[in-house]
């Protein structure tokens, strides 16, 4: 893995401007819609460290599978080449195992901590969540607190963008939302 963005591209989907910062290894980084485009980029600028550049091939690919997802297309980015170069042991374990959630499943912060060994980890799974420098496409809006209530969500929009992912995958938040079964028992 290389760590070093390549490039970053602004797209357009259903929920607004995102941003995608792609290495040689895969994507690097993807930014929720800040309040504006020019918000959006200048986070992009300053969080991969690349400059604006037009898409590669297997780029533009990842571009159209997430506008899918994002306009509630049931789409599986499981597969997508990510580069997590410089994160560490721990969030990489733990962005793994969330990324065997599917479309329209959750699961708990102490049910990731219990798949990753650690029972009492459900706090550092928090703080992996909060970290995650490409959601979406690490589902980390599929992580919900004890109870299913959504817990926290600290890209633009907080819960309520948490939220729209959710009801996009069918997962609404008004009811005792379904967990996925027997994943982490």
């Amino acid at each position: 893995m290389s760590g070093r963005a390549q490039g970053f591209a602004l797209f357009e989907t259903p929920l607004g401007v995102v941003g995608i910062a792609w290495s040689e290894a895969g994507i690097c980084r993807f930014q929720l819609p800040e309040s504006s485009v020019e918000a959006t980029r200048a986070r992009m600028i300053r969080r991969a460290g690349a400059i604006e550049a037009e898409m590669p091939p297997h780029v533009l690919g990842v571009v159209g599978r997430v506008r899918a997802a994002m306009s509630g297309v049931r789409t599986d980015l499981s597969d997508v080449a990510v580069d997590l170069e410089g994160v560490g042991p721990f969030n990489v374990k733990i962005y793994e195992l969330l990324r065997q959630v599917g479309w329209g499943e959750t699961v708990t912060y102490g049910e990731l901590a219990a798949r990753a060994g650690d029972k009492q980890a459900a706090q550092a799974v928090g703080q992996a969540m909060g970290s995650n420098p490409v959601p979406v496409i690490i589902p980390c809006h599929r992580v919900l607190a004890a109870n299913a209530k959504p817990g926290g969500f600290s890209a633009p929009g907080g819960i309520t963008t948490k939220q729209r992912l959710l009801e996009l995958e069918g997962v609404g938040m008004t009811s005792k939302t379904p967990l996925l079964p027997g994943l982490f028992d």
